[in-house]
């Protein structure tokens, strides 16, 4: 008799554990192409609502994606959702590919046709526009503020292109080293040969140790050297400071690099639109292509969008209580 009293209640518990714990739906999605485990990998938590930060930063840490992706309901009459990002270290204000990672995996998930959808991010809310073609998806991301931090002194430089085993005469003269941002910063560095891009191997502490100095985690470097018409600039990213040593292909950088090839004007333009596309990931084997749009008013950029392919790697839950 005491023993059924007792299991009773054991039962009782576990049943009451199990219905307090609740599930989540992940996926993991590779942006920028339709290749699986080429592009950049990211995982998206499709219905993220009762996660605390804590809960979310160790879901980012054991994925361990660059980025993480956490889709909430609408916290107002004026959004259709919220997103918040997660690096294994910390949160970032805004992600690209990581946007496009979580609007595939929405779209997949709910069976969307072509809409756009405001989103309300750490930048603001912005319209994410997902694209249905012969039963698939596109994403085009708008991103936030076009941004240009003044060009860096020449010690600053100096320090810059030692850390990412870089000398001056690599550097492509026409285009200055300065910060870029539509919402979380990079630094610009345009060198001339594609092979050195290749060969970098940077000092990653030196990079993360000034980017306290500078206020900036991102350094991308890249090149005009393509052999493919259709292809303007190769590219790598580094991010040390927030965990990622390198990112395999970047929307928060060659997004960017549209704003500021226009503002230094650096390319020329046709009715006040630049449009471009910029592969990245060659070196570590993850390709992915990056197409950016920039909107020109009085010579100025006023709106840039990318706009990227993705393909589903794998979905899993998990419960958390």
């Amino acid at each position: 008799m005491v023993r059924c009293t007792v299991l009773c209640v054991l039962v009782k518990i576990l049943g009451k554990f199990e219905t307090d714990m609740k599930e989540f739906k992940i996926y993991q999605i590779d942006s920028f192409t339709k290749e699986r485990f080429k592009g950049n990998p990211a995982g998206v938590v499709i219905n993220a609502d009762g996660l605390s930060d804590n809960q979310m930063q160790k879901i980012a840490r054991e994925l361990n994606n660059s980025e993480t992706a956490f889709l909430f309901s609408p916290d107002s009459k004026d959004c259709d959702g919220v997103i918040r990002y997660f690096t294994p270290q910390i949160e970032v204000p805004t992600c690209g590919h990581a946007t496009i990672a979580a609007m595939y995996a929405k779209a997949l998930e709910e069976h969307l046709d072509s809409c756009i959808l405001r989103i309300k991010t750490k930048i603001g809310i912005l319209p994410f526009e997902i694209v249905k073609e012969n039963g698939d998806y596109k994403v085009i991301m708008t991103q936030g503020r076009f941004e240009l931090s003044p060009t860096f002194n020449s010690e600053t430089t100096n320090k810059l292109i030692a850390a990412l085993g870089l000398a001056k005469s690599d550097l492509d003269n026409k285009c200055p080293v300065q910060i870029a941002s539509t919402g979380h910063s990079k630094v610009m560095i345009g060198i001339k040969d594609r092979e050195k891009l290749n060969d970098l191997s940077p000092d990653f502490n030196d990079l993360a140790s000034l980017s306290k100095s500078i206020n900036c985690n991102g350094y991308f470097v890249f090149t005009f050297d393509s052999d493919i018409p259709e292809v303007l600039t190769y590219g790598r990213m580094f991010a040390p400071a927030v965990g990622i040593n390198e990112d395999p292909v970047t929307g928060n950088a060659n997004g960017p690099l549209g704003g500021y090839l226009i503002q230094n004007r650096i390319v020329e333009y046709a009715d006040n639109k630049f449009e471009f596309n910029g592969c990245q990931g060659e070196r570590i084997d993850r390709m992915g292509k990056v197409n950016v749009k920039v909107k020109i008013e009085n010579t100025l950029p006023v709106l840039i969008q990318i706009m990227g392919d993705a393909v589903e790697v794998f979905q899993t839950e998990i419960k958390i209580g």
